[in-house]
């Protein structure tokens, strides 16, 4: 069983200089940026979306437990600040060593209680092309293909 604790400012610094660094690999992998570019744009899209760190109005960062030990994160905020009927995922990590142990579907679940806590009636998410085993997860939850975008290398 995993529970979401609201992330405090150590868990916060972890995983911020994570998070940009991992973002701008997967940007630069999805061909969306240069690898030049990538850190910079990067830390600007984290300082627009969360300009006072885990204390950002309007979203929901947790840090995923289990058996007290941290083993992941996610973060929830609503599409719009005057309609937190519909949520947004912007990013959701379970850590290496405790990946492919069902954490990530409880993680999952746990969150959609969290959501209708606040209100949430639909969640939405972006997972890259690349990353596989995110997406076939969010396909056993239920999501639902909206857009697909695609690219051809000349």
């Amino acid at each position: 069983m995993v529970t979401l604790n609201p992330m405090n400012q150590e868990e916060y610094e972890q995983y911020i200089s994570y998070a940009i660094e991992d973002y701008a690999k997967d940007k630069v992998a999805s061909g969306n940026w240069s690898e030049e570019e990538s850190i910079d744009r990067s830390r600007q899209e984290f300082a627009r979306l969360l300009p006072k760190g885990e204390k950002s109005e309007f979203n929901h960062l947790y840090s995923i437990f289990h058996d007290e030990q941290h083993i992941g994160m996610i973060w929830i905020a609503p599409m719009s600040p005057t309609n937190y009927e519909e949520g947004f995922i912007y990013d959701f990590m379970i850590k290496e060593p405790f990946q492919g142990q069902g954490y990530g579907k409880q993680s999952m679940q746990e969150i959609e209680v969290k959501a209708k806590e606040l209100g949430m009636k639909k969640i939405g998410l972006h997972v890259f092309g690349h990353n596989q085993v995110a997406r076939g997860l969010y396909e056993k939850m239920g999501y639902e293909i909206t857009n697909i975008n695609m690219k051809k290398i000349l």
